[in-house]
């Protein structure tokens, strides 16, 4: 397991992670999202689209649908919201499909999917910082997930 974090300072900044993580996709990438309401995750989203080669002004939180799915990239973007849901999913199984795509799967309050411990996922995790900032981590857990990291200094 790898980690990175960083502070951005605006949307802008918190959407161009996103851009740099959807380039450096090949397919078959799990991305969860934890943070509160407002802290990001549906930006880090879009620039994760732009970084696929999808229109981000077409990604809005999927949170009543739970899932939309974006084509016409170099790979589908699978955005997934779980934050409707009451109490952990009992049964997954409808996100199978989704969530093991050749695609890439972003998935916001992955808390909630109860096989998350467990997953192969690239974590990221957004907290409010001062001045209007987010403080961001991104933990690599699985060897696939890691080349979506930036390197590790020398």
């Amino acid at each position: 397991m790898r980690a990175h974090e960083t502070t951005t300072r605006s949307p802008e900044e918190t959407e161009a992670l996103g851009e740099v993580l959807g380039r450096a996709a090949r397919g078959g990438e799990l991305i969860g999202l934890v943070g509160e309401l407002g802290a990001g995750k549906t930006c880090l989203v879009r620039g994760l689209a732009r970084g696929l080669d999808i229109d981000p002004e077409r990604v809005h939180s999927p949170s009543f649908t739970i899932v939309t799915e974006y084509a016409g990239g170099r790979l589908p973007l699978a955005h997934v919201d779980l934050y409707r849901l009451e109490a952990p999913l009992a049964d997954p199984l409808f996100l199978r499909d989704v969530l093991y795509g050749d695609g890439v799967a972003a998935v916001e309050w992955f808390e909630r999917l109860p096989s998350a411990a467990d997953e192969e996922v690239l974590l990221v995790t957004l907290r409010f910082a001062s001045g209007g900032g987010r403080a961001i981590r991104l933990e690599a857990r699985g060897g696939r997930h890691e080349r979506l990291l930036p390197p590790s200094p020398s």
